[in-house]
């Protein structure tokens, strides 16, 4: 093991230079910390972080708190991973280590959160699946760790958040349905008190009476990520005097089970039933029709995460200037072949 001291002597340079290079400090020039990093792996240095730490008081780690239950741990096309790839690149090119914290849904979230809190196990905390009133928010604000959530509530003030927009995606499938001629148009809510599910119930009444549509609260239909959920609404919308003539999903799964029942009842999706789903992902890609749906960089959201992460945390936040961050991701609509003006039998015909 060689000491700090040697690599400032075999580079040339002060050792608080080597220090500010190993640390990470955004403030050592590029070219100068990779050639610190190099001779420090060529020579066998490796820094006791432990006492680092203690020294700086500081972790140089950030957590991402994320709750887990069968369904999304069983899904081939888990939503965090592609975020958690986005997050790790920002943090790890700031010299810090992303801990994901998977806390279980039967667990309470507020104690699992208390536990790190109380450790100071971490500089600063990515909260995802933010619900409308959440102890959690309150907790880190009058603990002081930086903290970022991916969601909004209406708990807590002034704090950084990154949600999607799930308003302008809402609106440009409504507006979309309407101009194929659709008035009795369907949605799935998730289960569950994550608050994205009001968010994108209340963006669906608001854009239904923006097109001067009555909202009908038995067209509203709460799923889980599964996708046995879609046999049973196809027959919910279906059977009744005034069936439904198009959906708008949350979750795309639920897609995979309303395509099996439309066809068990010799309807296809498309013609007999407009389908919209929030997020083009895999376990629906090779559905015929293919399903239309949102686009969402999944790398982006972690990546605008992280860097509202930075700026919060005083190691990091010289190098940023955007302070608290809020701000909604954008989701792009792809079109595919499962919406269009239909005609079920006892349904409006379409105006085009």
């Amino acid at each position: 093991m060689r000491g700090i001291a040697h690599l400032a002597r075999e580079l040339g340079v002060s050792t608080a230079t080597v220090s500010r290079a190993l640390n990470g400090n955004p403030n050592v020039n590029a070219d100068t910390r990779e050639k610190v990093l190099e001779a420090a792996q060529r020579l066998g240095y490796a820094a006791n972080q432990a006492a680092r730490s203690l020294a700086q008081g500081v972790t140089r780690a950030v957590g991402f708190m994320i709750e887990l239950d069968q369904e999304s741990t069983a899904s081939t096309d888990y939503f965090f991973m592609g975020v958690v790839e986005g997050m790790q690149a920002v943090l790890a090119a700031h010299g810090l280590d992303l801990l994901v914290l998977p806390c279980a849904k039967s667990q309470d979230n507020f104690t699992f959160l208390q536990r790190f809190v109380s450790r100071g196990a971490v500089d600063g905390m990515i909260l995802a699946e933010t619900r409308r009133i959440d102890r959690r928010i309150d907790l880190l604000q009058s603990s002081g760790i930086p903290f970022v959530t991916l969601g909004r509530s209406d708990s807590g003030s002034g704090h950084s958040w990154i949600d999607l927009d799930f308003e302008g995606a809402m609106a440009t499938a409504v507006d979309r349905l309407v101009q194929h001629g659709h008035r009795r148009i369907a949605v799935t809510i998730p289960s569950g008190d994550a608050n994205y599910g009001a968010i994108f119930a209340q963006s669906y009444r608001d854009n239904l009476a923006r097109h001067g549509l009555e909202p009908d609260e038995t067209l509203v239909f709460p799923t889980h990520r599964r996708e046995d959920d879609g046999d049973a609404v196809v027959d919910s919308m279906l059977d009744r005097p005034d069936p439904a003539t198009a959906i708008i999903l949350f979750y795309e799964v639920t897609a995979i089970g309303i395509y099996r029942r439309l066809a068990e009842r010799g309807l296809r999706p498309g013609r007999d039933l407009s389908v919209i789903g929030l997020r083009g992902e895999d376990s629906v890609r090779f559905l015929t029709p293919q399903v239309t749906c949102f686009h969402l960089s999944l790398q982006d959201l972690g990546t605008a995460a992280a860097r509202a992460m930075l700026a919060q945390i005083p190691l990091t936040a010289g190098a940023f200037s955007s302070g608290i961050v809020q701000c909604r991701m954008p989701l792009s609509l792809v079109p595919g072949e499962s919406d269009g003006p239909i005609s079920l039998p006892g349904a409006p015909a379409s105006s085009d």
